[in-house]
This record gives C-alpha cells, sequence and structure tokens, in this order.
C-alpha cells in the first residue's frame, strides 16, 4: 500500500483560506450605529410581541375564550370554535377588542362598542342636568342591546358577547357606521346605523347576508333592549313620577306601564317603545311591527329623601321574524329632549309620548295651550309667558265665573222664600221639592246653573295641570326666584325631612296656597249664604269651613316639590280669580235689580218643559204611593 506523505501545498492552501476568511470578516462587522439599529429592531419586536399578548388576554368576555392575535394557538382556537361555532371567525379579527368608534353630530354624541356593535355612549351636546354635568342618556354600561338566536350546530349565542367590525362612511351629508359581526368575509350580521347632522332620531337596521344556514330558523330570534335611567332633575321623586314606559300597539293603540315597584305588560303588533326620562327619552321604532312584545319597569328609587343615580329600570323583549333564513329589519333610534314640539314633527304619534291627557284634556293642550305658550315664548321671558298666559286664559273664563256669581246671588235673595216653604211644609219633603223646583224655575235660580259653569272650568284646569310638568320649553328657565320653572324653588333648605313636605321651602307653593285660602273663604261664604236653612245644614257648613283651610295646606304640601312653574300658574289664577270676583261683587251685580228682576220673572206665566212635566208627574205618583201606604 502506497505511503501517505505531508503535502506543503495543501497547507498552505488551508491557511491562505482561513485568512481570507478572517479578512472578510473583520471587513463585514458592524459599525456602533449598525449594532444600536439592531438593539433598537430587537426592543420593538420584544414591545411589539408583549403589546399581542396584552391585547389576547383582554379582548373577550371571558379572557381565556377570545384572542387578538392573527395567529391563535391551535388548542384555544379549537376552544373556541366549540363554543362559538362559525362565529369564532370574528375573534381572529383585528377589530376583535374592547375599543370604540366615536362619531358626532350637531346635537349628539355617539360611541360605539366593537363588543356587542351597539352604543355604549349617547351624550346630547345641547344640555346639560340640574347640576351642570352634560346629559348621558347611556353611560358607563346602563343600557343594553342583544339579538339572542340558536345556531343550526345548536349554539346559544348573544350578540352582546361577540365582536363586531366598524366601519365608517359619508352619505351625502349623513354618517354611516356599520358595525359587522362577520362568520367570513363575505358572511355577516351588521348594525347599520345612518345619522343626519341636525337630527336626534337616526335609521338603525339589523341585517344577516350569508347566515341562513347558520342560524336556526325553528327557534326564536329575539331582540332585547335594556336602560337603567340616569337621574337628570334636581327633585327625585317629581322625576320618577313622568319616567315611564310608553308602547305603541295594534296600528296607533298607545299604552304605558305606569308607576310602581314593578310593572310588567305584554302587547302584539308593537311599532315603537319608548322609555321617557320625564324630560328625555329613548325610543325604538320599527318600519315594520313586532309581532308581540313584552315590557317591564322597575322602580330603582327607594327612598326619594336618599340622592340615587338611576331612577327606573326598562327592558323590551320582541322577536325578530326571518324572511328566507336572513335578519332584515329596518328600525330607526331617537335620543333626545322629550319635546312636543320635535317628536310631533316626525308624524309617528310619538307626541303620545308627552303625557298631555287624555281625551279633550289632551286636545286643549294640542290644539290651545302648546300653540299658545309656544307663541309667547317667542318673544318674552317664558315667566312672563306663563303669567300672561294665565291672565288670557282667566279672562276668557270670566264669563263663567260671573255666570256662577250671578247663580250664587240669585239663590241667596230668594232664600228667604226657600225657608218659608220649608217651614209651612216641613212635614211633606215631596211638597217641599215641588215648590222648591218651581220658585228656582220661575226665578232662574237652579242650583244646576251654578254648577255647570264650574264643570266648564274643570277641563281647562286639568289640563293645564297637565301641561306645565311636561312643558320642555321651562326647563332650566328662570324667573325671580326660582332657578329653574321646571323644578321646584327653594328659598330655604332645612337641616331635616319633613313627611310629604321635603327638605326645604318653596316660596310660589306658599303663595298659591295664601290665594286659594282667600279665594275659597270669598266663595264658599257666597255660597253658604245662598243655602236655604235645613237640617244638617249646620254639620255641612263645619265642613266646608274645615275645607277653607285643610286645601291650602294641601296645597302647600302637594306642591312643594313640584315644579316651580305650575304653583306660579295656580298663584296667578287665583290672584285673577279673586280680582274677578270683587270686580263682579261691586261693579256689575247689583242684588236690588236682580230682585226687582226675580219678582218681574215670578209674575209671568212660565211654560213648563218637558223635562219639568215629567218631574212634577213623578213627584206626584210618588206622593200618592206614599199616602196609599200609609192608609
Amino acid at each position: 500500500m502506497e505511503e501517505k506523505k505531508f503535502d506543503i501545498n495543501s497547507i498552505i492552501g488551508f491557511v491562505l483560506i482561513f485568512g481570507i476568511l478572517l479578512f472578510m470578516l473583520w471587513q463585514n462587522q458592524p459599525t456602533p450605529e449598525e449594532v444600536a439599529a439592531e438593539e433598537k429592531a430587537k426592543q420593538a419586536q420584544v414591545e411589539a410581541e408583549q403589546k399581542a399578548k396584552v391585547e389576547k388576554d383582554t379582548f373577550v368576555s371571558t379572557a381565556e375564550d377570545y384572542s387578538n392575535t392573527t395567529a391563535l394557538d391551535s388548542l384555544k382556537l379549537e376552544g373556541l370554535k366549540n363554543k362559538l361555532g362559525a362565529f369564532a371567525y370574528a375573534s381572529t379579527l383585528p377589530s376583535a377588542t374592547d375599543n370604540e368608534t366615536v362619531v358626532e353630530t350637531d346635537l349628539l354624541q355617539l360611541k360605539f362598542s366593537n363588543k356587542g356593535g351597539y352604543l355604549s355612549e349617547v351624550k346630547l351636546k345641547n344640555f346639560v342636568s340640574y347640576d351642570s354635568v352634560p346629559i348621558y342618556i347611556i353611560k358607563d354600561g346602563n343600557a343594553a342591546f342583544n339579538i339572542s338566536f340558536s345556531t343550526t350546530d345548536n349554539r346559544n349565542l348573544n350578540t352582546q358577547d361577540l365582536y363586531f367590525e366598524p366601519t365608517v362612511t359619508e352619505n351625502g351629508e349623513n354618517t354611516v357606521v356599520s358595525m359587522k359581526l362577520k362568520v367570513s368575509e363575505t358572511e355577516f350580521l351588521e348594525y347599520r346605523y345612518e345619522l343626519k347632522p341636525d337630527d336626534y332620531m337616526f335609521g338603525f337596521d339589523v341585517r344577516s347576508k350569508g347566515l341562513d344556514d347558520v342560524i336556526d330558523s325553528s327557534k326564536e330570534v329575539n331582540l332585547d333592549w335594556e336602560i337603567k335611567t340616569y337621574r337628570h332633575a334636581k327633585s327625585i321623586s317629581y322625576e320618577n313620577k313622568y319616567t315611564e314606559l310608553i308602547f305603541e300597539y295594534e296600528d296607533g293603540k298607545d299604552d304605558y306601564l305606569g308607576q310602581g315597584d314593578f310593572k310588567d305588560d305584554t302587547a302584539e303588533d308593537v311599532s315603537w317603545v319608548a322609555y321617557k326620562q320625564h324630560f328625555f327619552t329613548s325610543i325604538l321604532l320599527a318600519d315594520q311591527t313586532f309581532k308581540t312584545g313584552f315590557f317591564t319597569s322597575k322602580d330603582l328609587v327607594e327612598n326619594e329623601d336618599v340622592d340615587t343615580t338611576f331612577t327606573k329600570a326598562f327592558s323590551s323583549k320582541m322577536p325578530l321574524a326571518l324572511e328566507g333564513g336572513e335578519i332584515n329589519k329596518s328600525m330607526d333610534l331617537y335620543y333626545g329632549p322629550s319635546d312636543y314640539k320635535i317628536l310631533n314633527a316626525y308624524d309617528r304619534n310619538l307626541d303620545e309620548v308627552i303625557p298631555l291627557g287624555w281625551g279633550i284634556f289632551g286636545w286643549i293642550n294640542r290644539y290651545l295651550f302648546i300653540p299658545l305658550f309656544s307663541f309667547l315664548g317667542s318673544f318674552m321671558p317664558y315667566g312672563i309667558a306663563i303669567v300672561v298666559m294665565t291672565v288670557l286664559i282667566k279672562l276668557c273664563l270670566s264669563f263663567v265665573q260671573y255666570k256662577q256669581f250671578l247663580s250664587q246671588a240669585k239663590l241667596k235673595i230668594i232664600k228667604p222664600e226657600l225657608d218659608a216653604i220649608r217651614e209651612k211644609h216641613k212635614d211633606n219633603k215631596l211638597k217641599v221639592q215641588q215648590e222648591t223646583m218651581a220658585l228656582q224655575s220661575k226665578a232662574g235660580a237652579s242650583p244646576l246653573s251654578g254648577c255647570l259653569p264650574a264643570l266648564i272650568q274643570l277641563p281647562v284646569f286639568y289640563a293645564l295641570f297637565q301641561f306645565f310638568p311636561s312643558a320642555f320649553d321651562i326647563r332650566q328657565k328662570s324667573f325671580l326666584w326660582a332657578d329653574d320653572l321646571s323644578s321646584y324653588d327653594t328659598i330655604a333648605n332645612l337641616p331635616f325631612n319633613i313627611p310629604f313636605y321635603g327638605d326645604h321651602v318653596s316660596l310660589f307653593p306658599i303663595l298659591a296656597s295664601i290665594a286659594i285660602f282667600f279665594y275659597m273663604k270669598m266663595t264658599t261664604g257666597q255660597q253658604m249664604a245662598s243655602q236655604p236653612t235645613q237640617e244638617g245644614m249646620p254639620d255641612m257648613a263645619k265642613m266646608m269651613k274645615y275645607m277653607i283651610y285643610l286645601s291650602p295646606i294641601m296645597m302647600l304640601f302637594f306642591f312643594n316639590n313640584f315644579a316651580s312653574g305650575l304653583s306660579l300658574y295656580y298663584f296667578i289664577s287665583n290672584l285673577i280669580s279673586i280680582g274677578i270676583i270683587l270686580v263682579i261683587k261691586n261693579y256689575i251685580l247689583d242684588e236690588n235689580k236682580i230682585h226687582a228682576q226675580i219678582q218681574v220673572s215670578k209674575a209671568k206665566p212660565k211654560k213648563e218643559s218637558k223635562f219639568q212635566k215629567k218631574m212634577k208627574e213623578m213627584m206626584e205618583q210618588a206622593e200618592q204611593q206614599k199616602k196609599q201606604g200609609k192608609r
């Protein structure tokens, strides 16, 4: 075998190659600047990985269910698919975070949450609460909107737990916010909001695409809408009294749940639902009615003497009909003031949200008081407008007071003759009634003629009682010592709370109570003077005397927490009534002339009406039956 020899040439070759490699490494070593750049890049990579980990841990309703990274580990992705099925895709998107999209109009500032796709905040930009805090209808999780449904692979899901992808576009002057819950890039459930620049109402559509084989159409798809209403007014009890859930159903009918610790109701063919917070309202309206609706109202004010954040909790549950296995529901949302003029302008029967009274009371408010007050308020302070409107109303009703006072004056003049009839036939009550009716008819002094004018005034008084608490125009408008005509005025704060009265002293109710006292003293005295003397009258006189003092006290307690605008109206109204009575008594009515007219009227033969003849016949028959019974 040939012996291997050491090759000097090979050694020289290896040395040269090694030297060349060392020279190349020396030439290509990084500069200090390049070293710093590399370190910075490594640090940026570390920070990016940490941020991705934080987002991965926080974007889900339960921390271990969802992830915000684009590459989920297989184990977690498998668990997510087991829970959400086709909707697990939404959790793999960058939008699967608790981020919010902020959109503003001239009137509203809105925040849309990726989680649930609904509004997480609604701020009314032009209003503040009694303590100068901005008005938020939705904030800090007080409201919820959810669509619950079942999937074809037997899962029960809620949209409020899932993540939507937001996009904001412009449609002319309108702003469109689209929130999509994706199954794939072409299959999704979408909430579409279209906001107008100068409108409290905006379009709200719920539609799905490509989900006909995902959503189980054999089971109900329900829309749930809830809210806890924030307190915005100074008087908790007063605001809570006018905070209520109202709904329209069956082609124009409307109803409300009313007050109470807990109320619920159901209705069919529901077209809108309103959560009214006295002066601010949330409304959900449907273009096509919901088949049914289930509504609840819970009072959250356990003690009106203790400060509170929320007044009531409202909820509505309504099914969504599927069309070809897809959801396609066009609706509108309103977040704004409970202002009759604004709501009525939509021509969707939303004026029923404002409690103006039923029947004739509502008509008087809609077609008389609201237009009149709006006209007066357009060129004068609202406190002065209340005074002027009160004067106009009392002048229009002055003829009614005149008729009422005239009737009482006539009864007072013929009172001696009525007493004589009672004395003459004291053992025959039927005869007393017959001759009393005959004398009153000839004198034109029927007690009924005095009651009718009072009845005519009742619709006006009740309409105004409904009008002032609902008048949005007087909210936060001051007059004299009252800072806000829509709330109580305060001249003194008490260091304690008086039951049914409160912890403050309001001056307008005191003035109104004093005016009522003098008015009742004048009218009750005139009325008692016109009543004939009979058994039991002393007790009646005593009761009416008590009412003179009791009514003002009731007024004082009842109105101490009510709107000062309403107390102002009653104060001015009773002052004017006192003035009208004094004028009628001292300058218009002359009892001597009235007495002479009565005597002339009594001398004339008076033709009996059919009603009077019938009453006379009935009395005569009753008298005969009484005599036969004695025999």
